[in-house]
């Protein structure tokens, strides 16, 4: 595993979903494709975020509101404010790009699979998309860096 590149085990048919699609519609293609998550891109291709199974599932997520504590004539918010903004962006959005997360993670695919597996369990997330310059041309998922370690 030292010395593979992310090239060496990506997956490169790479399942994309376009920003314009319904969620209803990326669910599908997700479940149709048996994966949790695809990257998101916009009409000319470039990859512009990433669309999960959670993503998709806070459509039907209680929203927790922030508290407020009253103190001294004045209000002090408890919670996450820009949090609570985001899972409500999501849970009423429509579309891919409202419900999608744009603060994504891409790995270099010259990149060591030590580096990529740090990143993955670091982040905690499950997949990573794999750039050549600018350009999508794979992805890796956990289970990718499963399958190096049981090959020993």
């Amino acid at each position: 595993m030292k010395s593979m590149k992310a090239k060496d085990i990506m997956a490169t048919n790479v399942i994309t979903i376009n920003e314009n699609v319904s969620v209803k519609e990326a669910a599908k293609i997700l479940l149709d494709n048996k994966i949790g998550g695809a990257p998101v891109v916009d009409d000319v291709g470039d990859v512009i975020g990433i669309v999960t199974e959670d993503d998709l599932i806070m459509q039907d997520v209680r929203l927790n509101f922030p508290t407020y504590l009253h103190f001294l004539d004045g209000y002090i918010c408890l919670g996450s404010l820009k949090r609570f903004e985001e899972d409500l962006k999501k849970a009423v959005g429509a579309r891919v790009k409202e419900v999608m997360t744009e603060d994504i993670i891409c790995v270099n695919e010259d990149d060591s699979v030590r580096d990529v597996a740090t990143i993955l369990v670091d982040k905690k997330i499950g997949r990573v998309p794999v750039l050549k310059g600018k350009k999508l041309v794979g992805i890796i998922a956990k289970a990718d860096i499963m399958k190096v370690i049981a090959k020993g």
